[in-house]
């Protein structure tokens, strides 16, 4: 009974992780709220004027991004002074904090002598960010 007890306690790159991503939820769910209000209440201005946003939903990617004369990837940083694409800072850091949770712990599996554990980890990192980055020309951007 004592070992089963033991088994299910989680370890320090487990609570380290768990912290990190829920600060990060937090954080990142709250900016949505925040820049989702800024965006509906009209405290800045909106790229895209909220009464013609439906005229876009038929489109596919490619037509939206040529009518409404933006671009895809990262582009969306240089518009951050428009309502409509401020709301892209909380969706990043959602999207972004699992990356910091796996750097977080790299230092701690490392002193633990999980050496594989660690190299997992930054492998992690290395591949979520290249996907992030857009360089191989794929994405979710």
């Amino acid at each position: 009974m004592e070992s089963e007890k033991k088994s299910l306690q989680a370890g320090p790159e487990q609570v380290t992780y768990a912290k990190i991503l829920e600060k990060g939820m937090y954080m990142g769910l709250l900016l949505v709220l925040v820049t989702f209000l800024i965006y509906v209440i009209g405290i800045m201005k909106p790229y895209i004027p909220v009464d013609q946003v439906p005229k876009y939903w038929h489109l596919n990617v490619e037509s939206y991004l040529e009518a409404t004369k933006t671009h895809s990837g990262w582009s969306w940083l240089g518009m951050l002074g428009y309502g409509d694409f401020l709301n892209f800072a909380g969706i990043a850091i959602l999207a972004g904090i699992t990356i910091l949770c796996y750097l977080a712990i790299v230092p701690i599996l490392w002193r633990n002598d999980d050496k594989v554990y660690a190299v997992l980890a930054i492998v992690e990192v290395l591949i979520l960010s290249v996907a992030a980055s857009g360089i191989l020309g794929s994405g979710g951007h």
